[in-house]
């Protein structure tokens, strides 16, 4: 075989070898590492290559906590990367709670970091508390004026409460139900307007930070603005309901009354219905009486002047003298 081509050959497999070597153990990684005082073995650097760790992730926030001052674990970073965690910003975290004096180990800034909280952020809000405003909240004094408040509320983190601590959004719903608690039971809505402070004072009294992952400082009204008057909504509404009702109750009496009145009506029909038909059976009476001799012309004759004599005195007797109430004659 020719020399040239054995060369090239040792020359490729040199530079494979050389480029796998870079892969598993990063030099440039490990010369920074070694000019910031920072001593980091390259087996160490390969096992994160082996464990799938990237090694800048460890190395980098390792050497700006040791610029820090602070003394850190590499397996113990490199134990939390696996887990999930944020290492930069744990060490970053911990850099700015050993600037202002806080104590902060790292198995407590891990947890947090685990536990999905920003840690990073939590002791910048420790250091320097931040101002979390409160929606609207609406609430009705003893007089029935609705008043619509907003509060702001300045809190600091708790450190050592975040992890299993409630949250911004449990401190923004006890600030609200303390505030319409307070302006509930003023007994004037102008009391709430001359003094806001006293709902500051109300609702910092109800200890509203226990639980949580911060430490509430003050609470201040921002503003107070009158709504409705929803008492005098109240006393309409009422008011209208018990007219409905009265209405009601006369629809249902009239009702009542023209049920009466067509019963009666029924009753009186039903009557002259009964008259008439005993009035049909008077011609059949005569008539038999005439067929059986019971009743002779003359005594007919009697009858119907009796019964002549009985309508002349009604007539005269009557007011109405054309009018008569007489039945008529008896028909044959």
């Amino acid at each position: 075989m020719d020399i040239g081509v054995i060369l090239f050959f040792v020359i490729m497999v040199v530079l494979v070898a050389f480029f796998t070597l870079l892969h598993f153990v990063p030099m440039g990684l490990w010369i920074t590492a070694l000019f910031s005082g920072v001593h980091v073995r390259l087996g160490t650097l390969i096992g994160m290559r082996l464990r799938k760790v990237s090694p800048h992730a460890i190395v980098s926030p390792l050497i700006s906590a040791v610029k820090a001052g602070l003394d850190m674990d590499v397996e113990q970073m490199e134990a939390h990367h696996l887990a999930g965690g944020n290492v930069q910003k744990v060490v970053s975290a911990l850099i700015s709670a050993n600037r202002a004096n806080i104590d902060l180990p790292w198995r407590q800034a891990a947890a947090i970091d685990l536990a999905g909280r920003d840690v990073f952020e939590a002791v910048q809000v420790s250091v320097n508390p931040k101002v979390i405003e409160t929606p609207r909240v609406t609430a009705v004094a003893k007089d029935g004026i609705q008043l619509v408040a907003i509060a702001r509320v300045t809190v600091r983190a708790n450190i050592s409460r975040l992890v299993g601590g409630a949250g911004e959004e449990t401190i923004l719903a006890r600030v609200g139900e303390g505030t319409v608690s307070a302006i509930g039971s003023a007994g004037k809505h102008s009391e709430v307007l001359e003094n806001p402070d006293q709902i500051s004072k109300f609702v910092l009294s109800k200890g509203l930070d226990a639980g949580t992952a911060y430490e509430i400082l003050s609470i201040d009204i921002a503003d107070v603005d009158v709504g409705r008057n929803v008492g005098a909504e109240l006393q309409s509404d009422q008011a209208e309901a018990d007219m409905r009702i009265a209405r009601a109750k006369a629809e249902e009496r009239r009702a009542m009354a023209v049920a009466t009145e067509q019963e009666m009506s029924a009753r009186v029909e039903e009557m002259r219905a009964k008259v008439v038909e005993a009035e049909a059976e008077i011609p059949r009476a005569i008539a038999e009486a005439f067929n059986k001799g019971n009743l002779g012309v003359m005594d007919y004759y009697r009858l119907r002047n009796l019964q002549s004599d009985t309508e002349m005195r009604e007539s005269f007797s009557s007011k109405d003298p054309k009018g008569s109430k007489g039945g008529g004659d008896i028909p044959l």
